[in-house]
Protein backbone atom coordinates (compact mmCIF):
# COMPACT_ATOMS: atom_id res chain seq x y z
CA UNK A 1 0.00 0.00 0.00
CA UNK A 2 2.93 2.36 0.64
CA UNK A 3 3.71 4.40 -2.43
CA UNK A 4 0.11 5.15 -3.34
CA UNK A 5 -0.86 8.72 -4.13
CA UNK A 6 -1.26 10.89 -1.02
CA UNK A 7 -4.71 11.24 0.45
CA UNK A 8 -5.97 14.81 0.16
CA UNK A 9 -8.64 16.43 2.31
CA UNK A 10 -10.26 19.83 2.49
CA UNK A 11 -10.83 21.01 6.06
CA UNK A 12 -12.61 24.35 5.80
CA UNK A 13 -10.17 26.72 4.13
CA UNK A 14 -7.26 24.33 4.70
CA UNK A 15 -5.97 21.46 2.56
CA UNK A 16 -4.19 18.54 4.24
CA UNK A 17 -2.29 15.84 2.40
CA UNK A 18 -1.54 12.51 4.09
CA UNK A 19 1.28 10.46 2.58
CA UNK A 20 2.60 7.02 3.57
CA UNK A 21 6.32 6.23 3.39
CA UNK A 22 8.39 3.10 4.10
CA UNK A 23 10.37 4.96 6.77
CA UNK A 24 10.76 8.40 8.29
CA UNK A 25 13.03 10.35 5.97
CA UNK A 26 13.80 13.74 7.48
CA UNK A 27 15.96 14.68 4.48
CA UNK A 28 12.69 15.65 2.83
CA UNK A 29 12.18 18.35 5.44
CA UNK A 30 13.41 21.66 4.16
CA UNK A 31 12.15 25.17 3.81
CA UNK A 32 13.74 28.14 2.08
CA UNK A 33 12.22 30.42 4.70
CA UNK A 34 13.43 28.35 7.63
CA UNK A 35 12.35 25.13 9.25
CA UNK A 36 11.97 24.47 12.97
CA UNK A 37 11.80 20.82 14.02
CA UNK A 38 9.97 20.02 17.26
CA UNK A 39 10.71 16.76 19.09
CA UNK A 40 10.54 15.22 22.49
CA UNK A 41 13.55 13.34 23.88
CA UNK A 42 12.17 10.06 22.55
CA UNK A 43 12.19 11.22 18.92
CA UNK A 44 15.10 13.67 18.88
CA UNK A 45 17.47 11.05 17.48
CA UNK A 46 15.56 10.63 14.22
CA UNK A 47 17.27 13.29 12.05
CA UNK A 48 20.85 12.79 10.87
CA UNK A 49 23.65 15.31 10.77
CA UNK A 50 22.62 16.58 7.36
CA UNK A 51 19.45 18.05 8.79
CA UNK A 52 18.89 21.67 9.82
CA UNK A 53 20.25 22.37 13.29
CA UNK A 54 17.21 24.42 14.21
CA UNK A 55 15.16 22.33 16.60
CA UNK A 56 13.40 22.24 19.95
CA UNK A 57 13.60 19.14 22.14
CA UNK A 58 11.03 18.92 24.93
CA UNK A 59 10.63 16.48 27.83
CA UNK A 60 8.20 13.67 26.95
CA UNK A 61 4.76 13.53 28.53
CA UNK A 62 1.71 15.69 29.12
CA UNK A 63 3.55 18.25 31.24
CA UNK A 64 5.25 19.65 28.13
CA UNK A 65 1.84 20.21 26.55
CA UNK A 66 1.55 23.58 28.25
CA UNK A 67 2.17 27.29 27.93
CA UNK A 68 5.79 26.62 28.93
CA UNK A 69 6.26 24.21 26.03
CA UNK A 70 4.50 26.60 23.66
CA UNK A 71 6.72 29.49 24.71
CA UNK A 72 9.86 27.46 24.06
CA UNK A 73 8.77 26.77 20.49
CA UNK A 74 7.68 30.36 19.84
CA UNK A 75 10.90 31.78 21.31
CA UNK A 76 13.02 29.53 19.10
CA UNK A 77 10.99 30.39 16.00
CA UNK A 78 11.31 34.10 16.73
CA UNK A 79 15.04 33.91 17.50
CA UNK A 80 15.63 32.03 14.24
CA UNK A 81 13.86 34.70 12.25
CA UNK A 82 11.11 32.47 10.89
CA UNK A 83 8.51 34.37 8.95
CA UNK A 84 4.91 33.55 8.29
CA UNK A 85 6.12 31.36 5.44
CA UNK A 86 8.42 29.51 7.82
CA UNK A 87 7.77 25.86 8.62
CA UNK A 88 7.21 24.20 12.00
CA UNK A 89 7.44 20.41 11.89
CA UNK A 90 6.22 18.27 14.78
CA UNK A 91 7.96 14.86 14.89
CA UNK A 92 6.61 12.64 17.62
CA UNK A 93 3.53 11.32 19.33
CA UNK A 94 0.23 12.97 20.13
CA UNK A 95 1.68 15.47 22.59
CA UNK A 96 4.21 16.79 20.07
CA UNK A 97 1.63 16.91 17.27
CA UNK A 98 -0.81 18.86 19.43
CA UNK A 99 1.83 21.24 20.76
CA UNK A 100 3.62 21.89 17.47
CA UNK A 101 0.31 22.55 15.73
CA UNK A 102 -0.88 24.87 18.51
CA UNK A 103 2.37 26.83 18.34
CA UNK A 104 2.24 27.06 14.53
CA UNK A 105 -1.31 28.38 14.70
CA UNK A 106 -0.13 31.23 16.96
CA UNK A 107 3.21 32.16 15.39
CA UNK A 108 2.70 35.14 13.07
CA UNK A 109 -1.05 34.32 13.31
CA UNK A 110 -0.31 31.07 11.52
CA UNK A 111 2.81 29.73 9.82
CA UNK A 112 3.25 26.54 7.79
CA UNK A 113 2.86 23.21 9.59
CA UNK A 114 3.96 19.65 8.82
CA UNK A 115 3.39 16.71 11.16
CA UNK A 116 5.32 13.44 11.26
CA UNK A 117 3.47 11.24 13.76
CA UNK A 118 5.60 8.46 15.25
CA UNK A 119 3.06 6.78 17.55
CA UNK A 120 -0.07 4.86 16.60
CA UNK A 121 -2.19 7.31 18.58
CA UNK A 122 -0.79 10.25 16.65
CA UNK A 123 -1.11 8.52 13.27
CA UNK A 124 -4.78 7.65 13.67
CA UNK A 125 -5.94 10.66 15.65
CA UNK A 126 -3.79 13.54 16.91
CA UNK A 127 -2.12 14.45 13.61
CA UNK A 128 -5.29 14.41 11.53
CA UNK A 129 -8.11 16.94 11.47
CA UNK A 130 -6.59 20.15 12.77
CA UNK A 131 -7.46 20.16 16.46
CA UNK A 132 -4.60 21.65 18.47
CA UNK A 133 -4.45 21.96 22.23
CA UNK A 134 -2.50 22.38 25.42
CA UNK A 135 -3.49 21.43 28.94
CA UNK A 136 -4.36 24.27 31.31
CA UNK A 137 -4.52 24.28 35.12
CA UNK A 138 -4.74 20.51 35.24
CA UNK A 139 -7.50 20.23 32.64
CA UNK A 140 -6.77 18.32 29.45
CA UNK A 141 -6.94 20.13 26.10
CA UNK A 142 -8.63 23.15 27.66
CA UNK A 143 -6.87 25.72 25.41
CA UNK A 144 -6.55 25.19 21.68
CA UNK A 145 -7.25 26.14 18.08
CA UNK A 146 -8.28 24.54 14.80
CA UNK A 147 -5.27 24.46 12.49
CA UNK A 148 -4.86 21.50 10.09
CA UNK A 149 -1.36 20.51 8.97
CA UNK A 150 -0.39 21.16 5.39
CA UNK A 151 1.34 17.77 5.18
CA UNK A 152 1.16 14.64 7.34
CA UNK A 153 3.83 12.00 6.69
CA UNK A 154 3.23 8.52 8.07
CA UNK A 155 5.65 5.59 8.24
CA UNK A 156 4.11 2.64 10.07
CA UNK A 157 7.60 1.13 10.30
CA UNK A 158 8.12 3.50 13.24
CA UNK A 159 5.60 1.44 15.20
CA UNK A 160 8.15 -1.38 15.55
CA UNK A 161 10.04 0.74 18.08
CA UNK A 162 7.02 1.88 20.07
CA UNK A 163 6.83 0.66 23.69
CA UNK A 164 4.03 -1.84 24.23
CA UNK A 165 2.10 0.52 26.50
CA UNK A 166 2.09 3.25 23.84
CA UNK A 167 1.16 0.83 21.07
CA UNK A 168 -1.87 -0.40 23.03
CA UNK A 169 -2.74 3.21 23.77
CA UNK A 170 -3.08 3.80 20.03
CA UNK A 171 -5.25 0.71 19.70
CA UNK A 172 -7.80 2.38 21.98
CA UNK A 173 -8.33 5.08 19.35
CA UNK A 174 -8.35 2.51 16.54
CA UNK A 175 -11.18 0.63 18.27
CA UNK A 176 -13.07 3.90 18.74
CA UNK A 177 -12.75 4.64 15.02
CA UNK A 178 -14.04 1.20 14.11
CA UNK A 179 -17.09 1.72 16.32
CA UNK A 180 -17.77 5.11 14.77
CA UNK A 181 -17.85 4.19 11.14
CA UNK A 182 -15.93 1.21 9.81
CA UNK A 183 -17.42 -2.26 10.37
CA UNK A 184 -14.64 -3.78 8.23
CA UNK A 185 -12.06 -2.30 10.58
CA UNK A 186 -14.00 -3.79 13.51
CA UNK A 187 -13.83 -7.22 11.84
CA UNK A 188 -10.10 -6.88 11.20
CA UNK A 189 -9.52 -6.07 14.87
CA UNK A 190 -11.70 -8.99 15.88
CA UNK A 191 -10.40 -11.65 13.51
CA UNK A 192 -6.78 -10.66 12.89
CA UNK A 193 -5.79 -9.85 16.43
CA UNK A 194 -2.49 -11.78 16.33
CA UNK A 195 -1.27 -9.87 13.28
CA UNK A 196 -2.35 -6.57 14.84
CA UNK A 197 -0.48 -7.29 18.07
CA UNK A 198 2.54 -8.45 16.05
CA UNK A 199 2.48 -5.02 14.33
CA UNK A 200 2.44 -6.58 10.87
CA UNK A 201 3.32 -3.77 8.46
CA UNK A 202 0.57 -4.44 5.92
CA UNK A 203 -2.11 -4.76 8.61
CA UNK A 204 -0.93 -1.65 10.45
CA UNK A 205 -0.91 0.46 7.29
CA UNK A 206 -4.44 -0.69 6.50
CA UNK A 207 -5.59 0.11 10.05
CA UNK A 208 -4.00 3.56 9.99
CA UNK A 209 -5.30 4.37 6.51
CA UNK A 210 -8.84 3.33 7.44
CA UNK A 211 -8.71 5.43 10.62
CA UNK A 212 -7.46 8.47 8.70
CA UNK A 213 -10.24 8.09 6.14
CA UNK A 214 -12.98 7.81 8.79
CA UNK A 215 -11.77 10.79 10.77
CA UNK A 216 -11.05 12.96 7.72
CA UNK A 217 -14.49 12.24 6.26
CA UNK A 218 -16.11 13.50 9.47
CA UNK A 219 -13.86 16.56 9.80
CA UNK A 220 -14.39 17.60 6.17
CA UNK A 221 -18.06 18.03 7.03
CA UNK A 222 -17.50 19.72 10.38
CA UNK A 223 -14.07 21.24 11.07
CA UNK A 224 -15.05 23.22 14.17
CA UNK A 225 -17.13 20.58 15.94
CA UNK A 226 -20.51 22.23 15.53
CA UNK A 227 -22.14 18.93 14.66
CA UNK A 228 -20.98 15.45 13.67
CA UNK A 229 -17.33 15.98 14.62
CA UNK A 230 -18.43 15.68 18.24
CA UNK A 231 -18.88 11.97 17.52
CA UNK A 232 -15.09 11.64 17.55
CA UNK A 233 -15.31 12.17 21.31
CA UNK A 234 -16.89 8.75 21.81
CA UNK A 235 -15.53 7.48 25.12
CA UNK A 236 -13.51 10.65 25.68
CA UNK A 237 -15.59 12.40 28.32
CA UNK A 238 -15.04 9.38 30.55
CA UNK A 239 -11.41 9.06 29.47
CA UNK A 240 -10.41 12.67 30.10
CA UNK A 241 -11.97 12.56 33.56
CA UNK A 242 -10.05 9.39 34.42
CA UNK A 243 -6.80 10.86 33.13
CA UNK A 244 -7.29 14.00 35.18
CA UNK A 245 -8.22 12.00 38.29
CA UNK A 246 -5.01 9.98 37.99
CA UNK A 247 -2.92 13.07 37.19
CA UNK A 248 -2.06 11.78 33.70
CA UNK A 249 0.36 9.24 35.18
CA UNK A 250 -1.37 5.89 35.62
CA UNK A 251 -3.39 5.63 32.42
CA UNK A 252 -2.26 6.42 28.90
CA UNK A 253 -4.78 8.33 26.80
CA UNK A 254 -5.72 5.36 24.64
CA UNK A 255 -6.08 3.05 27.63
CA UNK A 256 -8.42 5.58 29.22
CA UNK A 257 -10.36 5.81 25.93
CA UNK A 258 -10.76 2.02 25.83
CA UNK A 259 -12.19 2.09 29.35
CA UNK A 260 -14.39 5.04 28.34
CA UNK A 261 -15.74 3.15 25.33
CA UNK A 262 -17.00 0.39 27.60
CA UNK A 263 -18.61 2.94 29.93
CA UNK A 264 -20.25 4.69 26.98
CA UNK A 265 -21.59 1.35 25.74
CA UNK A 266 -22.99 0.50 29.16
CA UNK A 267 -24.59 3.93 29.47
CA UNK A 268 -26.08 3.57 25.98
CA UNK A 269 -27.67 0.31 27.09
CA UNK A 270 -28.83 1.85 30.39
CA UNK A 271 -30.63 4.63 28.48
CA UNK A 272 -32.28 2.13 26.16
CA UNK A 273 -30.33 3.26 23.11
CA UNK A 274 -28.35 0.07 22.52
CA UNK A 275 -29.09 -3.62 22.85
CA UNK A 276 -27.09 -5.75 25.30
CA UNK A 277 -25.50 -7.51 22.31
CA UNK A 278 -23.79 -4.24 21.30
CA UNK A 279 -22.43 -3.72 24.81
CA UNK A 280 -21.17 -7.30 24.90
CA UNK A 281 -19.41 -6.91 21.54
CA UNK A 282 -17.63 -3.74 22.66
CA UNK A 283 -16.59 -5.27 25.98
CA UNK A 284 -15.38 -8.47 24.34
CA UNK A 285 -13.22 -6.72 21.75
CA UNK A 286 -11.64 -4.36 24.26
CA UNK A 287 -10.95 -7.12 26.79
CA UNK A 288 -9.39 -9.26 24.03
CA UNK A 289 -6.69 -6.61 23.62
CA UNK A 290 -5.85 -6.69 27.32
CA UNK A 291 -7.22 -3.32 28.40
CA UNK A 292 -7.80 -2.70 32.10
CA UNK A 293 -11.46 -2.04 32.82
CA UNK A 294 -11.12 -1.20 36.52
CA UNK A 295 -10.25 2.49 37.00
CA UNK A 296 -9.47 2.31 40.71
CA UNK A 297 -11.34 5.55 41.34
CA UNK A 298 -14.64 6.26 43.04
CA UNK A 299 -17.46 6.92 40.57
CA UNK A 300 -18.26 10.19 42.33
CA UNK A 301 -14.70 11.43 41.79
CA UNK A 302 -14.73 10.54 38.09
CA UNK A 303 -18.08 12.28 37.55
CA UNK A 304 -16.85 15.35 39.44
CA UNK A 305 -13.92 15.53 37.00
CA UNK A 306 -16.37 15.20 34.11
CA UNK A 307 -18.16 18.35 35.26
CA UNK A 308 -15.47 20.56 33.70
CA UNK A 309 -15.97 18.95 30.30
CA UNK A 310 -16.33 21.47 27.47
CA UNK A 311 -19.51 19.77 26.26
CA UNK A 312 -21.55 20.31 29.45
CA UNK A 313 -24.89 22.09 29.05
CA UNK A 314 -27.40 23.30 31.69
CA UNK A 315 -25.81 21.25 34.44
CA UNK A 316 -26.06 18.04 32.41
CA UNK A 317 -23.27 16.26 30.65
CA UNK A 318 -23.48 15.84 26.88
CA UNK A 319 -22.07 12.45 26.04
CA UNK A 320 -21.43 10.72 22.76
CA UNK A 321 -23.30 7.40 22.83
CA UNK A 322 -24.28 4.74 20.32
CA UNK A 323 -27.28 2.71 19.25
CA UNK A 324 -24.86 0.36 17.52
CA UNK A 325 -21.68 0.33 15.45
CA UNK A 326 -21.82 3.32 13.10
CA UNK A 327 -25.00 4.68 14.72
CA UNK A 328 -23.87 7.51 16.99
CA UNK A 329 -25.82 10.16 18.91
CA UNK A 330 -25.22 12.87 21.51
CA UNK A 331 -27.37 12.88 24.62
CA UNK A 332 -27.62 14.99 27.75
CA UNK A 333 -27.31 12.79 30.82
CA UNK A 334 -27.87 13.52 34.51
CA UNK A 335 -24.55 13.11 36.39
CA UNK A 336 -26.29 11.03 39.11
CA UNK A 337 -27.23 8.43 36.52
CA UNK A 338 -23.60 8.23 35.43
CA UNK A 339 -22.51 7.66 39.03
CA UNK A 340 -24.97 4.78 39.28
CA UNK A 341 -23.78 3.28 36.01
CA UNK A 342 -20.09 3.55 36.97
CA UNK A 343 -20.82 1.85 40.29
CA UNK A 344 -22.45 -1.02 38.43
CA UNK A 345 -19.54 -1.19 36.00
CA UNK A 346 -17.06 -1.45 38.89
CA UNK A 347 -18.95 -4.49 40.19
CA UNK A 348 -18.93 -6.15 36.75
CA UNK A 349 -15.18 -5.63 36.22
CA UNK A 350 -13.58 -6.27 39.62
Amino acid sequence: MTGQAPLSYRFGEYTSKVAFFPSIDTKRLSGDSGTLLVFDKNTAGIPDSSQPALKVVLPPGERSKSWVGTQRILREALSAGLGRDGLIVGIGGGMICDLAAFSASLFMRGCRLFLVPTSLLAMVDAAVGGKTAINFRGYKNMVGTFYPAEQIWIAVSALRYLPEREFRSGLGEVIKTALLGDPVLFEILLNRRELVLARDSAIMEELVRRCVEVKARIVEEDLRESGERAFLNLGHTFAHALEMETKYRLWSHGQAVAWGLVQAAMLSETLGLADPSYTAAVQSLIRSYGFDLQPGRKPESVVAAMQVDKKKRRGKLRLVLQRGIGDTVVREVDPLLIVEMLSRSARIFP
